[in-house]
């Protein structure tokens, strides 16, 4: 009996807005997770539905998701994704809706550390970078310059010839080439796409979906990238970018690499504030609750769904008509009490295992010897990359907090300054102390950060269910920031064209050629 009370309400909603006629818009929308993903969905949404909808992101953790900060000394730094490329359309769009500003930027001198001494050192000069990397490694570079943009030519626009070394301080931040220009004009147009095929197809045909089934290391030895360039430059790369190597897929890879390219910008003030402006101005409801489980119930052939959660009252379900998951769903721990019911054919084939990552920050003195550096002063780098070895850690970077003032200063080698070390485990004391001279404090956060490539067979698709949707799909083709708002697009558009059966705005093959004439 306890069911039957809100099952009435919700039906008696259902049936109400049936009689308002068939362009009703949806009642109620529930999107699960409030990261950057759930939190564009919700502004999408509320776009294209109007503000009837009702819409209630749940969210167990803090808004943002792995858009977050971490206070040291009474100052923010950003602990998740650190900066944006300049080419993320829906990024840039959300700041200038929001009337937020670009944070000032520092520059700063990079390397790349092979365990035992820097295997590959950035100047102040553009020429010399260029000359050392072919004195190291022949033409390599150029060549994998070239596989990037032969990649990119159908998926982004250009990019110019900055060269492959502008990398590490793009990777340092985690920051990942954006989507096809091609797929905002396909979102300005009302199209969408059910599965990650169907939109990789539209945008590259067979050779997108092939890139997502070989290694970045197969690709570029079969254009004439050596061994050895990959195992200094390009791992260091992928492991900053992804925690991961050069045996991931090709695609993913690809769009990290490509994401050297172009500057990069980041919110004053900290990234999160993206996820907390969004849902403020959508005047979501917002619900601390964890979700456990998603039912579905017919009533005459629309399909209902009730969301059952946990928080700190107790348990709790509400009925809606459209779901959005915006959180991934992993095969650990983490997600096994997160169960779909009363699905034919049941849900089963979108979980998949993630690369942890552990990002520290270390309020201290580096310990500039570890690097061949006896004296503190000299230290010229603010960014650290790291090859396989030393496996400890992938990055090291003296980071400046959120908000800059006109006066700020980078921190000169010899003091203490907050450093943010990304490691595949938490650092042990032994590994705390190899790194650092001395230390005032340590503070840590764990990510889910992205997909383990190569741990799934199959590209999950973004339609669950007539209106239940996935959107972390996409992230198992690339993962970055403003793929997840390509996914937030898409997902509301493809949630909007379903809602009204306007069918011929979904999954059509022929986008390729119509963008030549129609769009």
């Amino acid at each position: 009996m306890a069911l039957a009370a809100p099952l009435l309400a919700a039906l008696a909603t259902f049936f109400a807005a049936a009689a308002g006629g068939g362009d009703a818009p949806p009642g109620k929308i529930a999107v699960v997770g409030a990261g950057i993903g759930g939190s564009a969905v919700a502004h999408f949404l509320q776009q294209h539905f109007g503000p009837r909808a009702q819409i209630d992101v749940y969210e167990k953790g803090t808004v943002g998701g792995r858009l977050a900060t971490i206070s040291v000394n009474k100052q923010h730094y950003e602990s998740g994704a650190a900066s944006f490329h300049s080419l993320s359309l829906h990024m840039q769009d959300f700041v200038k809706l929001l009337g937020l500003r670009h944070r000032r930027e520092v520059v700063g001198r990079s390397a790349i550390f092979g365990g035992e001494h820097f295997v590959l050192e950035e100047t102040d000069w553009y020429l010399l970078n260029l000359f050392r990397l072919w004195w190291h490694y022949g033409i390599s570079f150029l060549r994998l310059q070239m596989w990037v943009e032969e990649v990119m030519e159908k998926f982004m626009r250009s990019t110019g010839t900055q060269g492959v070394w502008s990398a590490p301080k793009s990777f340092c931040s985690g920051a990942a080439a954006p989507l096809s220009p091609r797929i905002y004009k396909y979102q300005a147009h009302g199209y969408a796409f059910s599965g990650v095929e169907e939109l990789l197809y539209s945008l590259g045909e067979s050779a997108f979906i092939n890139m997502t089934q070989r290694s970045v290391a197969e690709s570029l030895l079969q254009v004439g990238v050596t061994q050895r360039f990959i195992d200094d430059v390009v791992s260091a790369v992928l492991r900053a970018s992804y925690g991961q190597s050069a045996a991931m897929p090709a695609f993913a890879g690809a769009m990290s690499l490509a994401g050297a390219q172009g500057s990069l910008w980041s919110v004053e003030g900290g990234n999160k504030l993206v996820c907390s402006g969004l849902l403020k101005l959508t005047k979501a409801n917002v619900i601390h609750a964890t979700v456990t489980s998603v039912t579905l119930h017919s009533t005459e052939g629309k399909a209902l769904y009730q969301v059952g959660y946990e928080s700190e009252a107790g348990s709790g379900s509400d009925f809606y008509d459209i779901v959005v998951i915006a959180t991934p769903l992993h095969l650990d721990n983490s997600s096994s009490n997160f169960t779909f019911e009363g699905f034919t054919p049941p849900i089963d084939d979108i979980q998949g295992s993630f690369q942890p990552t552990i990002v520290s920050l270390v309020h201290g003195y580096l310990n500039s010897s570890y690097f061949g550096f006896l004296d503190p002063k000299l230290f010229p780098f603010t960014n650290i990359l790291t090859t396989d070895f030393p496996s400890f850690f992938c990055t090291l970077d003296n980071i400046c907090p959120v908000n800059i003032s006109a006066s700020f200063r980078r921190k000169q080698p010899q003091e203490a300054a907050v450093w943010r070390v990304q490691s595949p485990k938490p650092l042990l004391r032994t590994q705390l102390k190899t790194l650092f001279r001395s230390y005032y404090s340590v503070q840590t956060a764990e990510w889910q950060a992205h997909p383990l490539y190569g741990s799934r067979t199959t590209l999950p698709r973004f339609a669950l269910h007539d209106q239940l949707f996935y959107l972390n799909a996409l992230e198992w083709a690339a993962s970055s920031v403003e793929v997840m708002a390509v996914a937030a697009k898409n997902v509301a558009l493809l949630a909007y064209n379903r809602w009204y059966q306007d069918l011929d705005k979904i999954d059509q093959k022929d986008l390729m050629h119509k963008v030549k004439t129609e769009l």
